[in-house]
This record gives structure tokens, C-alpha cells and sequence, in this order.
């Protein structure tokens, strides 16, 4: 990647960062003085001064490139492949919220599609995330999966509301990842989310994924518009 290419990478994420601030702390009522002092404090953050109600991020590593098949164990998930007999019907609830939802937008037409259409495409491949106990808590999949160009995209989903936010989604990412490299042979995995969900983001530059362009007022939701963020893995 050449200076130009990465300087306009950075540009996107500046931006993509502020517009998800901007949106967060328009909910809490902030003030233009409450911005001075989030400026200062991300100064401070910058430079290596943590304030103390803020905890040092833990370091997550990289999915290791070990030979993987369906189910995958985990340390605190399985993945299993998707049964129709026995989670149509589980799934189907999980993708009533707007998390669901999101799951089912289509990529290529930014319309809703059904879960049947989903899962009847052969070009799919879909992972039920479930506890050590067998208990389903969300959905993974590969979509468009291209055999000829080694490549597909990655949607993630915790169906659970409950299990949401605590590191299960992290895990069966990254298990996901090792899976898709090693059985499928992906040389790229690429998703997209909604611009302003840094905390999707967030998770998925953690996990090694760059963000390579925004896709303006993409899809239209509930009667808004909203912009795509494309984020892309490759593998050398």
C-alpha cells in the first residue's frame, strides 16, 4: 500500500470515528464545552496518559492458521454448521431485532432478503455459534462464498440479547476466520457495517480487518439513510 492509498485510509477512518462520536454523544446531550474536554482527554489517550476509570485494552491475538472443520471448539463457544430441521425456527427469532435485520440485508442490492432465500443459496455457509452446554447463541456466515477468487463475505450475528457485549462474538470471529482461511482457502474476507457502529468496528480492526472505502447512502433503513463501511482481510 503506497502513502497515498494509506493516507486516504486514514482520512476514512477519521471520519468514520468522529460521525460515531458525534452520533453517541448527541444521545447523551453533550454541550460544546463537553467537546473541549473529549478533545483533551483523546489527547491525553494519544500520548499514553490513561485516566483511571479507563482500563489498559487487552491485547487480542491474531487467529492462529491451525487446521479447522466444522464443528469448531472453542474456549468459550462452539460453532456448528446450521441445521435447517432444528434452528430455522431459532434463527428466524434471532432475526426479528435490528441486529437480525442487518444480518439479512443484501450486499449486492441493499435490499432485505428472507432467511429461506439465505440459506437455500449454495453460494452460503452458515455456522450456528452455540455455549459449551450446546445452548444456541447467534449465527455466522459466509456469503457469496467465490471458490474461483478465494473469497467471500463475512456476516456475524448474536442472536442472544443477553450474551451480546461480552466477548463471544470476538471469539467466534476469530474461530470463523481460521475456519474460512484453512477449509475454504478464502485469500480475502470482507463485510460491511453501518459507519457509525464503532464498537463493530472497533472489533473488526482488532481482529486485522482494514477499512478500505464508504459506500455513501448505501442502504435505506426504517426511512434513513445510512452510509456502508467496507472493511476487507487479505491473506498473504
Amino acid at each position: 500500500m503506497n502513502d497515498f492509498e494509506m493516507k486516504v485510509i486514514n482520512n476514512i477512518t477519521v471520519e468514520t470515528v468522529t460521525k460515531a462520536i458525534i452520533n453517541d454523544t448527541a444521545k447523551w446531550g453533550f454541550k460544546p464545552a463537553d467537546f473541549i474536554t473529549l478533545v483533551n482527554a483523546l489527547m491525553d489517550l494519544s500520548l499514553g496518559k490513561r485516566p483511571e476509570n479507563i482500563p489498559l485494552e487487552k491485547k487480542v491475538e491474531k487467529p492462529e492458521l491451525s487446521e479447522l472443520s466444522l464443528p469448531i471448539i472453542g474456549e468459550q463457544v462452539n460453532i456448528r454448521l446450521y441445521n435447517h430441521n432444528t434452528d430455522f425456527k431459532i434463527v428466524q427469532k434471532w432475526l426479528e431485532d435490528k441486529f437480525g435485520r442487518w444480518f439479512l440485508l443484501s450486499r449486492s442490492y441493499t435490499r432485505d432478503s428472507t432467511l429461506t432465500q439465505l440459506i437455500e443459496d449454495e453460494r452460503n455457509i452458515l455456522g450456528i455459534i452455540t455455549l459449551k452446554d450446546a445452548f444456541p447463541i447467534g449465527l455466522m456466515g459466509y456469503l457469496d462464498y467465490d471458490k474461483f477468487h478465494h473469497k467471500s463475505e463475512m456476516r456475524k450475528l448474536i442472536g442472544e440479547e443477553e450474551y451480546r457485549e461480552k466477548g463471544f462474538a470476538k471469539e467466534a470471529t476469530m474461530l470463523w476466520i481460521r475456519y474460512g482461511i484453512n477449509n475454504l482457502k478464502l485469500k480475502k474476507i470482507y463485510l460491511n457495517t453501518i459507519e457509525n457502529n464503532i464498537r463493530n468496528v472497533t472489533l473488526n480492526k482488532e481482529l486485522g480487518f482494514q477499512i478500505e472505502g464508504i459506500l455513501r447512502k448505501e442502504c435505506l433503513i426504517d426511512n434513513k439513510y445510512f452510509d456502508l463501511l467496507r472493511m476487507g482481510l487479505t491473506v498473504d
